[in-house]
């Protein structure tokens, strides 16, 4: 099938965005970038240059998200594909926790997912043609104490892409999520070495993944190799967790 080779991507600037957005760089892809500042967005810019497209993106803010969305929608009716992979934390334990902290990371995480592929879907309807990823976690199947609003947001996302999955089955649209385990990436590098070992001890390959390992499955699930599955939450965690 002859399709523009367009992605939109989320969280460009972290460490498996920037994995994904090389991956998908290789294979010729046009990228729509966003991000939540100026500073982080001018970064993108210089980095993959004038070829492809840069929005600012506050997913915490529904109504200037939605606006953005409105606008990324007209200019861009051939993105084939979604990856969804922004989040946040904002961690405390459940009887600790400000109503602004549960909030703000279901908006971030798990609303600004609804609003992304409510906005930019109609497109895919009208190309009949179109792939869409979610980023979850291996949290948001095992849970994982202080972190009820990001495991909330992260297992909600399966049910949500599941949804879709189902309404647009018949569409030529395939939607499906992908739930890693522990990435090496800025955030496992705060680790200090007890704790990284603890949680390596807990991996049967005992190893971290690497941001990579998620582009590649991303890619994968971004074309036509992988037409037949939809719905699924795929696990990148070697062998934390089997499901």
């Amino acid at each position: 099938m002859n399709i523009n080779k367009k992605i939109f991507l989320t969280g460009a600037s972290g460490g498996i965005g920037s994995a994904i957005c090389l991956k998908f760089l290789s294979a010729k892809y046009t990228l729509v970038l966003t991000s939540s500042s100026n500073d982080k967005l001018q970064i993108l810019k210089d980095k993959y240059g004038a070829s492809h497209y840069y929005y600012i993106l506050d997913l915490s803010n529904s109504e200037t998200l939605q606006k953005n969305l409105d606008e990324i929608s007209k200019d861009h009716k051939d993105i084939s594909v979604i990856i969804n992979n922004a989040g946040k934390t904002h961690d405390n334990l459940i009887f600790r926790m400000k109503n602004e902290q549960w909030s703000e990371v279901i908006q971030t995480n798990l609303n600004s997912n609804y609003q992304i592929i409510k906005s930019l879907l109609p497109n895919m309807l009208s190309n009949k043609y179109g792939k869409i990823i979610g980023i979850s976690s291996i949290v948001g199947s095992t849970g994982n104490p202080g972190q009820a609003n990001y495991v909330a947001s992260k297992s909600g996302l399966v049910g949500l892409y599941k949804s879709i999955a189902i309404e647009v089955a018949r569409r030529n649209i395939n939607v499906n999520v992908i739930s890693p385990g522990f990435i090496s990436t800025a955030m496992t590098e705060k680790l200090n070495d007890d704790q990284k070992n603890a949680y390596l001890s807990r991996i049967p390959m005992m190893r971290f993944g690497k941001p990579d390992d998620v582009a590649n499955l991303a890619y994968f699930l971004s074309t036509d190799d992988s037409t037949y599955i939809t719905g699924q939450n795929l696990h990148i965690n070697g062998g934390m967790l089997m499901v």
